[in-house]
């Protein structure tokens, strides 16, 4: 198949580009930068400038995946909370564009998204079915985004926001949390009972191409089936690099150290992944231990 990933060359982006290789596709990076590449099913096309015209080197793709966007992983001024909500509109905006100029329609579109939608709770649990939306600036901020993507099915074609939990692998969110544990300071962050519902970065990748054979539509959870609580987080965290986990962090440090960006770690959401068990996709990494026991420790 020729897939077209937006966002390619970020944490996420290189995984599922090099596992769609490894499969035979052909892939389609959009970037704004001008890049070459060497490997002979990988192609770069320029985008979001003012003489870039990607759609001309599209005709004939079967798959459009959008990662695009700045990370949420630094601290949120007023300017980065900007550009944190302008990346992610703006970019879903070119491609609905790019597909309402190809004359033949990819299959599927699939929208990064994220769990933050349903606001945070500590008693609650979230499933595709729940309709609550937070009240925080994550939360409003992937509203609009989905509510642009989903302008993607007026065109006839399936989308699917996929809603990303915290992802776990080598680089993103993960080794910010290790870091303390191996410098023997970890510990719980804020009341450690705040749900962290995340997934390994290969059950996601694995998922994004279940859902490119499924016939799935709409918001999916990008989860693994077993949420935890930061303080289970971080007890295993501790087990499995074999440091302690006793000096916590609490609420007002963090929110002095981080701002805003403070709620990512302070509070969370129990989310769980019903619609892609109920589609018959298996996680290889369903349980905390063995995820961080495979990325954690050297092979």
């Amino acid at each position: 198949m020729k897939i077209v990933i937006s966002g390619g060359t970020g944490f996420i982006g290189n995984h599922l580009s090099q596992y769609l290789l490894t499969k035979g596709h052909d892939v389609y990076i959009l970037t704004r930068s001008k890049k070459t590449s060497s490997e002979k099913n990988l192609h770069f096309l320029q985008w979001l400038t003012e003489t870039s015209d990607p759609a001309r080197s599209l005709e004939g793709i079967d798959v459009i995946i959008n990662l695009a966007g700045k990370s949420i992983n630094d601290r949120w001024t007023e300017e980065a909370k900007k550009q944190i909500f302008e990346s992610r509109v703006e970019s879903t905006k070119a491609i609905y564009k790019i597909i309402q100029s190809l004359s033949q329609k990819p299959k599927v579109f699939i929208n990064a998204s994220a769990i933050g939608i349903y606001g945070t709770s500590e008693t609650g649990t979230f499933t595709e079915q729940s309709t609550e939306i937070g009240s925080d600036f994550l939360a409003k901020t992937v509203d609009v985004w989905e509510k642009e993507a989903s302008k993607v099915q007026e065109l006839n074609v399936r989308t699917v926001f996929t809603r990303f939990g915290i992802v776990l692998g080598e680089q993103g969110a993960l080794s910010k949390i290790v870091l303390p544990y191996k410098l023997f300071a970890g510990g719980s962050l804020g009341s450690g009972q705040q749900w962290v519902s995340w997934i390994h970065v290969m059950d996601l990748i694995r998922l994004i191409e279940h859902i490119i054979y499924s016939n799935i539509s709409g918001p999916v959870n990008a989860v693994s089936p077993n949420p935890v609580t930061m303080n289970e987080f971080g007890k295993t965290i501790g087990k499995v690099l074999h440091r302690p986990h006793w000096l916590p962090a609490p609420s007002f440090a963090l929110k002095l150290v981080l701002g805003e960006m403070s709620l990512l770690i302070l509070e969370g959401q129990k989310v769980l992944p019903e619609k892609a068990l109920e589609d018959g996709f298996t996680f290889t990494y369903p349980h905390l231990d063995k995820t961080l026991q495979d990325i954690l420790t050297p092979s």
